[in-house]
């Protein structure tokens, strides 16, 4: 059996000469996909140590998923080990109901459902009445958290096509009664930081913002990142009784320093560690020591459904590999180490925070 890189050898040997320069003279970045040379011991993952809840899943056509799409979901699911899914995309009204009853209904033990606002009309008189009506509603009908979506600080416009801020004050009842009602906040505020940076050879995430165009924000368009952050974290300080799950690492996985202040700040704060994978795996000590010291904040998110990348977030969390591929070029064109967690952090991420948090959750079917 060839290596891969005696297959990479033999095929340059096929190829002309003429050809092969042509090829290295016409090859851009999005093309070039080194053959590393390094030799060392591999221990791919392909299912979780321990069952885990994934608290940052998006199954937006759930509510019109057949018996075979669900039962295709849930084998998937059990082929990572994966005990719940929570789905961010449940909406509001009709469509949460109709959410709820499809996955819930089918398989109450596997998926929570978390409902989402419509920011349509807000500035109207009685908007913010109606909505914490109808959230309020929601929960009754199954809803067990709110997903709030990054266009809130950055794209959504009230009724004057004013900027709605993260911290609008329309919006503080919303947040109250989720404390109320005894239901966690999910929100994902903002963009990395790099988003905002020049375009040019420095910035660090420049092939994501050329094949990505509309992820630029351009500063002459957009609030600062550091306003829109400022935002967000000024609605944790004033509602210190509602627990808020910041997504994504509050784009701080890149100054863990920083996010272990926010950590210090802000006890009602949580996190999870969707799409930020590639900013962990490549600072492995210092990843490894804030994961371990805040292992009872953080939480286990993925973002999109994708089974195949679910592995790499095993193979990071779970092994002290080295220098293996993460799972999508674009958000990380370097590759991971393994921070190699110890068992009693593994389950805290994986599934002993979210029992916590997210109500209603069978704490009997995880390792105590």
């Amino acid at each position: 059996m060839f290596t891969r890189i005696a297959l990479y050898s033999l095929l340059l040997l096929m190829a002309s000469p003429a050809a092969a320069q042509e090829q290295l003279e016409s090859m851009n970045l999005e093309e070039y996909e080194p053959v590393s040379t390094l030799v060392v011991e591999e221990h791919p993952v392909d299912r979780a140590k321990y069952p885990f809840i994934d608290v940052h899943s998006h199954h937006r056509r759930a509510a019109a998923y057949d018996d075979e799409q669900m039962a295709e979901l849930i084998s998937d699911m059990d082929g990572l080990n994966m005990a719940v899914a929570i789905n961010l995309s449940g909406g509001w009204g009709d469509r949460l109901k109709a959410t709820v009853k499809s996955m819930e209904g089918r398989y109450p033990d596997r998926f929570v459902v978390f409902a989402n606002i419509d920011f349509s009309g807000i500035g109207e008189p009685g908007w913010t009445e109606r909505a914490v009506k109808q959230l309020e509603e929601d929960v009754a009908n199954g809803a067990r958290g709110l997903k709030i979506y990054k266009n809130l600080g950055l794209t959504l416009v009230d009724s004057d096509s004013l900027r709605v801020a993260v911290n609008d004050p329309r919006i503080d009842p919303i947040w109250a009664i989720c404390g109320e009602l005894g239901i966690p906040v999910l929100i994902h505020t903002g963009e990395p930081a790099s988003f905002w940076l020049p375009r040019d050879r420095y910035n660090e995430r420049w092939l994501e913002l050329k094949l990505r165009p509309g992820r630029y924000r351009d500063p002459e368009l957009y609030p600062s990142w550091e306003d829109v952050m400022g935002e967000q974290h000024d609605v944790f300080r004033r509602h210190p009784g509602t627990t808020f799950i910041n997504a994504h690492m509050g784009w701080y996985a890149n100054n863990l320093a920083g996010m272990a202040k926010l950590m210090e700040e802000f006890p009602n704060m949580y996190t999870e560690v969707g799409a930020v994978l590639g900013e962990l795996g490549r600072q492995p000590r210092t990843a490894r020591k804030f994961l371990i010291e805040y292992k009872e904040r953080v939480m286990f998110g993925k973002d999109a459904w994708a089974p195949d990348e679910y592995r790499v977030y095993f193979r990071t969390f779970e092994t002290s590999d080295e220098f293996f591929k993460y799972y999508r070029k674009y958000h990380a064109h370097w590759n991971l180490y393994g921070l190699d967690l110890p068992d009693d952090v593994l389950r805290h991420i994986y599934y002993r925070n979210a029992l916590k948090v997210i109500p209603g959750l069978d704490a009997s079917r995880f390792p105590e």
